[in-house]
């Protein structure tokens, strides 16, 4: 990488401004704590999230920040504007966003907690944590704005689980919410099954493109003991599983992965009966945009060619749900190294492959550089093989690491805008 002032990986161990300490962070915590598991018990589903909202304005209110909620979702953008604000070389003053997504799953919690949500729904992805470590950011870096020599967007985002938040906020002008474009952003998500304090990142492909192929394949019905008379979509629809698992294994290059999972195959209504259709719902996961592309152009294509050959015809309708989560590589490698200058090199991990899960985030690193990691957040007393991941309803997420979390989304923000304003 090179050294140039406005390179995020030129001065990371640096903080020429003010910002603040892990005892600010420690101070802090009891009330992150508390609105963790506030936000835990009353958790939301979706885009419309009333009482998440509620809560976190109630946890900013009285701050000196532009606070603004959405038109279409429950959505917060607060605005902290530094005291020591200057011009870069672009001629406009600096902003960095630092993204928080505040929404659940429609699971049942079976955690054991004593502020487990009783709703059918639950923060078994730890989004609570996310909402809890972004307010505990605002308040450090609200405590040293004097010092700040840009702005600083808060992005509490709701709909991330499959509801597509990132893009509707982008769409209301979260990015630009600060008056200029946002010169960098930022997310962290935890996992509750990884070590509690340990962070990790990459530069370049960091989490999968999300796309989905809904197949129905058309046949013709009869009765189950003369299959002949008929046309048998099940059959064809079985042969379809295989071979596009072949078919991925042969035309794409292994280090350039996609990973194709038929989640769904209904069909049928009795044993004596072959229907006249067969459904289809498939999974396709991909982590660069060329990929990405080939995969939409020949896929449904084959599955077509695939039915023909049988004598039947298939109805293809492929859309991409999210594109490929993209590490800009200096704003990784930005994010790494302050994480290591605040909480030790034996606590960071440069992952070396990317994550086949996707995340919405990705909008936001398509729009602008940034980077998207994770930090571990297991309970640190529950043995490594009864740990289970993010969206089980037994997923455990401990709130020991609030403090570290929002200490470094903090020093992201704050260290960024001082080489920004270095420019």
């Amino acid at each position: 990488m090179s050294s140039l002032p406005d390179d995020p990986t030129a001065s990371a161990e640096a903080t020429p401004i003010h910002l603040p300490t892990a005892e600010d962070a420690a101070d802090i915590a009891p009330g992150l704590v508390t609105l963790r598991r506030a936000l835990h018990e009353n958790v939301e589903v979706g885009l419309d999230l009333p009482v998440t909202q509620k809560l976190v304005l109630e946890a900013i209110e009285g701050l000196d920040v532009e606070v603004s909620t959405g038109q279409g979702l429950s959505s917060i953008v607060v605005v902290l504007r530094g005291g020591a604000r200057k011009e870069d070389s672009t001629g406009v003053v600096p902003a960095v966003l630092l993204r928080g997504d505040m929404d659940g799953l429609p699971v049942t919690e079976a955690t054991g907690f004593d502020f487990a949500a009783t709703s059918g729904k639950m923060h078994a992805c730890g989004h609570d944590l996310h909402t809890a470590g972004l307010v505990g950011a605002l308040g450090l870096l609200h405590r040293v704005r004097e010092h700040l020599p840009g702005d600083v967007v808060f992005m509490f985002q709701p709909g991330e689980e499959g509801y597509d938040g990132a893009g509707k906020m982008i769409d209301e002008g979260v990015l630009d919410a600060a008056g200029p474009r946002v010169k960098a952003a930022y997310g962290l998500h935890v996992s509750a099954d990884a070590e509690l304090g340990i962070a990790s990142s990459r530069p370049g492909p960091y989490m999968a493109a999300f796309s989905t192929m809904t197949i129905t394949v058309n046949g013709k019905g009869t009765h189950a003991s003369r299959p002949a008379t008929g046309k048998d979509p099940i059959q064809v629809g079985a042969m379809l599983v295989g071979q596009l698992q072949e078919y991925i294994t042969r035309r794409f290059d292994i280090f350039d992965p996609i990973v194709v999972t038929v989640g769904q195959f209904n069909a049928g209504t009795a044993a004596n009966v072959v229907p006249d259709e067969a459904r289809l719902v498939v999974s396709v996961r991909t982590f660069s945009e060329t990929v990405t592309s080939r995969a939409e152009a020949e896929l449904p294509q084959l599955v077509r060619d695939l039915v023909a050959a049988h004598g039947l015809t298939a109805e293809v309708d492929y859309e991409q749900i999210l594109p490929p989560t993209i590490n800009d590589d200096a704003e990784a490698e930005f994010f790494l190294a302050t994480f290591t200058d605040l909480f030790g090199q034996e606590r960071t991990v440069r992952k070396a492959n990317p994550l086949p899960g996707s995340e919405d985030f990705s909008r936001v690193l398509d729009a602008v550089p940034g980077a998207y990691g994770h930090f571990g957040a297991a309970l640190p007393n529950l043995p490594v093989d009864e740990r289970e991941a993010n969206h089980s309803p037994r997923a455990r997420h401990s709130d020991d690491g609030l403090a570290d979390q929002a200490l470094f989304l903090a020093h992201l923000a704050g260290r960024r805008l001082a080489q920004l304003a270095e420019d």
